[in-house]
């Protein structure tokens, strides 16, 4: 496969020994875990601890191009070195990242991982409650416990742990190597279909509702404050029984600039 045309995600025949992950995993003491430098991008707790950072990052949870450094914290325990061992090419980077019950990463880019030559993204979750929802493009990506994903995270995407209990994902940053991307070739084989996330259900929803009834769309247009306008969006779903959060309102609002901007391209 080349790198120029990587699928929007991909899920990897590798088998990571997941009993063994999650015993290593509690053995972990809640004093190591950092919160998340990106503080703009989420909302409740979102923290990690590094096993492999690059030389040159700013810090251990940051990425960078530098000489991939291993911390010492894990070297004495032969679930992460059996874990890593499955990736024949260079790790960049590898995190544990831990999204609480609650909390939600705001829809973002990663635009450093959709350059050429850079590198691919991989997660292999570890512990992660039935209704979290990772969205790429919108569209739902179904991972669970014990497998391993490739996914472009050039393209937007957010996620949202509603509980209970946390999400804690191994994430790794991995030079795109001839062994990596036919593993990813292959892997599309046996990736399911994507569906859209619960938000974009609820949004069209009540879109449909905001189409049928003239009183509720003439009051949503008076509304000229963005943040007033993201509150009655989300109160008037509510009262309907569709639940929409402010970030759903608001990546529906960019959707629908990016739409109305890409029609007058040629």
């Amino acid at each position: 496969m080349n790198q120029d045309a990587l699928p929007r995600c991909s899920r990897l025949s590798l088998a990571p020994n997941l009993p063994a992950l999650l015993d290593a995993l509690g053995q972990i003491p809640e004093s190591a875990w950092q919160h998340h430098f990106n503080t703009g991008y989420y909302e409740g707790e979102w923290s990690g601890i590094a096993l492999i950072t690059p030389e040159d990052a700013p810090m251990p949870l940051a990425p960078g191009g530098g000489v991939p450094v291993a911390s010492s914290w894990w070297q004495g325990e032969a679930a992460w070195h059996a874990v890593l061992a499955l990736f024949q090419t260079t790790i960049r980077s590898a995190r544990l990242l831990r999204l609480g019950a609650g909390a939600r990463i705001h829809e973002h880019r990663d635009p450093d991982l959709g350059q050429p030559g850079g590198d691919l993204r991989l997660h292999v979750p570890l512990l992660s409650p039935a209704g979290v929802e990772f969205l790429v493009d919108d569209l739902q990506v179904p991972m669970q416990p014990g497998e391993c994903w490739f996914i472009d995270l050039s393209r937007p995407h957010q996620v949202h742990n509603p509980g209970p209990g946390g999400r804690v994902h191994l994430v790794l940053d991995c030079q795109p190597n001839a062994w990596l991307l036919e593993l990813v070739r292959l892997g599309l084989e046996q990736t399911p279909e994507l569906l859209p996330g619960n938000a974009k259900h609820a949004f069209a929803a009540f879109a449909a509702e905001v189409g049928r009834d003239a009183r509720l769309a003439e009051h949503l247009r008076s509304i000229n404050d963005p943040q007033h306008f993201c509150n009655e969006v989300v109160r008037l779903a509510f009262d309907r029984g569709l639940y929409l959060g402010q970030a759903d309102v608001l990546s529906a609002m960019r959707r629908g600039k990016r739409a109305w901007s890409e029609q007058w391209r040629t």
